[in-house]
């Protein structure tokens, strides 16, 4: 297992902006991390705004020039956008044209004509996973819940055994799986391979999964049995609609960005020679832009045509796919601000210094910092993104797929226990209509074993590959 070394990039380690030793750094960052908590919690101040005070606070407490943190800020958040910020515009109109053109409903109800009795607990999990690739969290539990409810309630099923296998599946894809918001940050933080980060992601995926949803939804039934609140159920997209796309067309739509770059990893490890044709016309077409490029455009003739579609409203749609997603993109832009605020006050080169003598992981100290950031503030995105500029260093001596394992045990730790400060908490509690105490009873300890098992299977990895 890659462990935190001495020699890592000492050379090429950024000019720092400021000359303080490590324990004002140290300083620095809780102070910096505890504006954005207290501002985020207490205060109820969005996200954006927060990192934007928190990074200003920790140059501020650094003892860095305004001017220079101010730099180092708008450097970070340009860079950040530049990165990821069209793959997350890509990623929402794919979503939006999944959901209105009916092809979401399409594959929900294709995969559950096949399920009855003890396989639906699984079908579910399968849904959600192929419909949560594209989606982002709250937009495929907006989508899923419907569905979850009407199965349960005209299958007399209990509420919980139906509803934790789709939200598994949901939170797995959203914490560990690109082109979502807080993997893509990370793998761009941390310099990953995102083919074989993706590649990773699906196999880390898998079993925790299993676990957290059809396995662990026994227990939740269990514990909390309630069931389908009636006025929860709202109208689904498609029953406006005249017709669908298929079932065939729409999966192929969802997993053309998926195959494209895991191709482009495939064949980077046979041929492993930038020269050649070949793979020089994979790292085009497997490129996250081009992949998520050309599913967009296919969708357009495989999912809204068949749906009915005209141009006019194609236009629309992607307008509206795009509004939504404006907060994400800025709070993804801050994080990557406070990151560089963070590597430039030279605090990743602390972490090594002051570490360099431990015995733990370096995957499981990214873990640790995440999982702390996600209970402090409740938001993943916003553990992911901080974590990942905090333990950017550490990735400088490993290997391509240890690189890709610490962005998979970030997106694992960003997960742990949410509770009443994160709104996907909330979301749960009204959709299902829990009190505070089932909803920690469930969906809590959900997130928890995602985190752990996720966590785990990250280690067991990196002593075999």
């Amino acid at each position: 297992m890659t462990r935190l070394s001495v020699e890592m990039l000492a050379a090429d380690a950024p000019e720092p902006i400021t000359s303080a030793g490590h324990a004002q750094l140290g300083i620095a960052v809780l102070a910096g991390i505890a504006v954005i908590v207290l501002l985020i919690t207490k205060f109820k101040l969005h996200a954006f705004l927060s990192l934007t005070i928190g990074s200003l606070a920790l140059g501020a407490f650094a003892g860095a020039p305004l001017d220079k943190a101010i730099t180092s800020f708008t450097t970070g958040l340009g860079s950040t956008v530049a990165g990821v910020g069209v793959l997350i515009a890509l990623g929402a109109i794919l979503g939006k044209m999944l959901a209105d053109s009916g092809g979401a409903d399409q594959i929900v109800d294709t995969i559950l004509a096949k399920a009855s009795g003890r396989t639906m607990p699984w079908a579910m999990v399968l849904i959600a996973s192929v419909i949560g690739l594209p989606l982002f969290f709250e937009v495929g539990v907006v989508l899923l819940i419907p569905v979850v409810l009407m199965v349960a309630k005209r299958g007399n099923y209990s509420l919980m055994r139906i509803g934790i296998p789709a939200l598994a599946g949901l939170s797995v894809m959203h914490g560990l799986v690109p082109p979502h918001p807080g993997p893509l940050v990370a793998i761009d933080a941390v310099k990953a391979n995102l083919g074989v980060t993706l590649a990773l992601g699906v196999l880390v995926a898998i079993p925790t999964v299993v676990i957290a949803g059809p396995l662990f939804a026994r227990y939740a039934a269990r514990w909390v049995d309630v069931p389908a609140p009636e006025r929860m159920i709202p109208q689904r997209a498609s029953e406006e609609l005249e017709r669908r796309p298929g079932f065939g067309a729409t999966l192929a739509t969802i997993l053309l960005p998926v195959v494209l770059m895991l191709s482009k990893a495939l064949v980077d490890i046979v041929i492993d020679d930038p020269t050649h044709d070949v793979q020089r016309t994979f790292d085009v077409i497997g490129s996250p832009l081009i992949a998520l490029l050309a599913a967009v455009l296919v969708g357009i003739f495989t999912l809204l045509r068949p749906a009915g579609f005209a141009k006019d409203r194609v236009s629309q749609l992607v307008e509206k796919g795009l509004a939504p997603i404006a907060g994400i993109l800025l709070i993804v832009g801050a994080g990557g601000g406070f990151k560089q605020t963070l590597i430039d006050s030279g605090v990743g080169q602390m972490i090594l210094d002051i570490s360099k003598d431990w015995s733990i992981p370096a995957l499981l100290l990214a873990w640790l910092i995440a999982v702390a950031i996600r209970l402090a503030t409740g938001s993943a995105t916003v553990a992911t993104i901080s974590a990942a500029g905090l333990v950017a260093p550490l990735a400088a001596d490993m290997s391509t797929t240890h690189t890709a394992l610490l962005v998979l045990a970030i997106g694992a730790g960003s997960l742990f226990f949410s509770h009443v400060n994160d709104a996907g908490f909330w979301l749960v509690k009204e959709y299902f209509g829990l009190s505070v105490g089932q909803t920690l009873k469930t969906w809590s300890v959900m997130e928890t074993i995602i985190s752990v098992v996720a966590g785990g299977v990250v280690l067991l990895l990196s002593l075999i590959i």
